[in-house]
């Protein structure tokens, strides 16, 4: 494994602790009347699910750049010529042509 999958991993790891952390926390919290440390409980349990997106989501990213690198070595003038392509379009999107009177 790479650094970066292993950070990825760690973060996914931190991320299901604060989720369990903060499910504990709501539960005492509800247990013992509490409010305080429920509503730490919800925050940490947020955190924890935000946190475990962040990390899926840098995965997902990270895969889709992998495919975009492997498609360009593959096939290098197909991937200038949609670059250009695409560049001309939104050239002519962004910038239109003023018609002479």
């Amino acid at each position: 494994m790479t650094d970066d999958k292993i950070k990825n991993a760690e973060n996914e790891i931190q991320g299901v602790a604060k989720d369990v952390k903060g499910h504990v926390k709501d539960a005492v919290g509800g247990l013992t009347g509490d409010i305080g440390l429920q509503a730490e409980g919800k925050f940490d349990q947020f955190a924890g699910h935000m946190q475990q997106d962040f990390a899926d989501l840098y995965e997902e990213g990270e895969s889709t750049v992998e495919k975009i690198v492997t498609f360009v070595r593959d096939k290098p003038l197909l991937s200038v010529g949609l670059v250009s392509g695409l560049s001309l379009a939104l050239g002519w999107l962004l910038f239109p042509r003023r018609k002479r009177s």
